[in-house]
Order: C-alpha cells, then structure tokens, then sequence
C-alpha cells in the first residue's frame, strides 16, 4: 500500500467548499428553502479563522449548521426574509470567538518571538518566551518548560549557547545572560511540542531578550540553527506559511534550502505574504528584531 499524504485546505478551498456544500446541504436539513437565508462570504470567512481551526471541513459543517438552526429558528417565527448573515451574527449563535490574532500584543514585550509550526490540524503559530534572572546555586543554568520533546530541548539549548557566544557581534551586554538563570517557555504546556523547527524562534527570543528589542509583530519564523549559526531546513513550509496568513503576519522567515516548497504555496497567499529564505541566525534577526532604537519594553530582570 502506498501512503498519500495530503496538505490541508487553503481559506479560499473551505470557502469553496463551504458556499459549494456546506451551506446547501445544512439548509436542506435545517428546512430552509432557497432564498430564506444569506450567509456572506465574509460571516463564512470569520467563522473560519475565528471559531475552527483545522486542516479539513468537520468542524466547520458543524459550526454551520449551529449558526442555520439559528436562522430556521428565525424563519419559523415568522421574520421576514431573506434573513441576512454577516460576521456580526456568529456570536449571538457561537458565542465568542475562539481564536484571535494576538502576535503583536505578545511581541509587545522584548524575549517573545511568533514561530511556526505544523500539527494535526495543519499548520500553526506558537509563542516562545524567554526571561532571565539571577542564578540561585550552581549547577543548571538553562530552565525549559512548555511539554518540550527532547530534539526541542536541544534547540532551546544550541539557541543559549549561539547568543552567549555571539552577544558581542548583536551588540548584547555579555551580562545580560551569563551567569544567570535562563527560562525558556513555549505555552499551551498541556500540549505535547518536538521537532528542531523551533530553533531560530528560540535564538530570536533570547536576542530580543538580552538586547531590549522587541520582535517586530508581523514576522514569524521557522528553521533549524546549528552551533555555527547556520539556518537548516525543515519540513512543513506551505502549511506554515498559510498558518501565518492565516494569523494576520506579513513576514515569513524559512531557510534558503526550503525556497523551492514555496512553489506548493498558493500564489495568492505569496502575493500577501513576504517570504524571506536565509542561510544564518544573523540574517533572521536582522530581519526579525525592531530598529535598536525602538524599545517598546525592558529586559527581563
């Protein structure tokens, strides 16, 4: 048996899908007859990236049929059609959103950066966040939290080690991070994170860190770093680039060696989204970093 392995959809195929499928078919089980209910391509829009985020069309249907029961409801009381549905309307049958874009309120602090990465809903953004302070006893100097595997772990590790040695070079106080207590967390711990793909959003994190620069909100990133600073590729790269779309950011950084699986990215998504391909941390944090000038926080004490 041959295994297929098949990419999630993009926002335009759920639409598709939605306004080819979906929509007709919860009308027909929900008794609406043509013309009784418009739902717009926007309200369809919202309900995507506010209240399901998966790679397939399940949850979506669901969430549909919730918002057209609501509607029949409307009809059978006798209220004048066609009743119309717009992105305001999905609170009063979904309640509140469950998702919303939030990379430039978390990056507002410096030591936060918006990586990338792919789960079994497809692709997605997560946060990592670093703070140092004074080391209590000798021994470990490096705290790593957030359900990491152990491939993670070493990233987080690789990441210390390349900015303490090049602090220097990125214009960083050496004290900034010598000799204290380094954390390094990547939130949603109930959920279990591996891969080496986290490596530059860890460097970038502890950089912004030490050097007081924010991480500028509309970049997100993805690769693997070495000992040396080079940026290696991985795996994942159009459902990443869709996540961050997706999630409202601007910028994407992917290693050089990943250019050629931009070609699997949608055009329209690319006309959107910068894509910067680089082969080393350096070129990451030029990229990634705010102006030195431009501190909208304080270094982690």
């Amino acid at each position: 048996m041959e295994v297929i392995a098949l990419d999630g959809y993009t926002d335009d195929e759920k639409l598709a899908i939605a306004r080819g499928y979906l929509l007709p078919r919860q009308a027909e089980r929900n008794g609406l007859r043509p013309g009784e209910v418009e739902v717009s391509d926007d309200a369809v829009r919202a309900l995507i990236s506010d209240y399901t985020r998966e790679a397939g069309v399940r949850g979506r249907d669901r969430e549909l049929g919730t918002v057209l029961r609501k509607a029949a409801i409307r009809v059978a009381e006798g209220e004048a059609g066609p009743i119309r549905i717009g992105p305001e309307d999905l609170a009063g049958a979904l309640g509140r959103p469950r998702f919303h874009h939030e990379a430039a309120e978390r990056t507002a602090t410096p030591g936060v950066a918006t990586g990338l990465a792919v789960t079994g809903a497809g692709g997605d953004v997560l946060f990592v966040e670093a703070a140092a302070m004074p080391a209590e006893g000798p021994g470990e100097r490096l705290v790593i939290t957030g359900q990491l595997g152990d491939v993670m772990r070493e990233s987080a590790r690789i990441a210390l080690s390349w900015t303490r040695a090049h602090g220097e070079d990125l214009g960083v106080d050496p004290a900034a991070l010598s000799g204290r207590e380094v954390h390094l967390h990547v939130p949603a711990g109930a959920v279990p994170k591996d891969g080496p793909s986290a490596g530059v959003t860890m460097v970038t994190a502890l950089a912004s860190l030490a050097s007081g620069r924010p991480v500028r909100p509309s970049v997100g990133m993805t690769g693997e770093v070495t000992l040396q600073g080079r940026v290696l590729p991985v795996g994942g790269i159009k459902q990443k680039v869709l996540a961050a779309h997706r999630a409202g950011l601007t910028e994407v950084v992917i290693p050089e060696r990943n250019r050629r699986d931009l070609d699997d990215v949608p055009e329209a998504v690319l006309r959107e989204v910068r894509v910067h391909p680089v082969l080393t941390v350096r070129e990451v944090l030029d990229i990634a970093l705010e102006p030195a000038g431009d501190r909208r926080g304080a270094v982690a004490a």
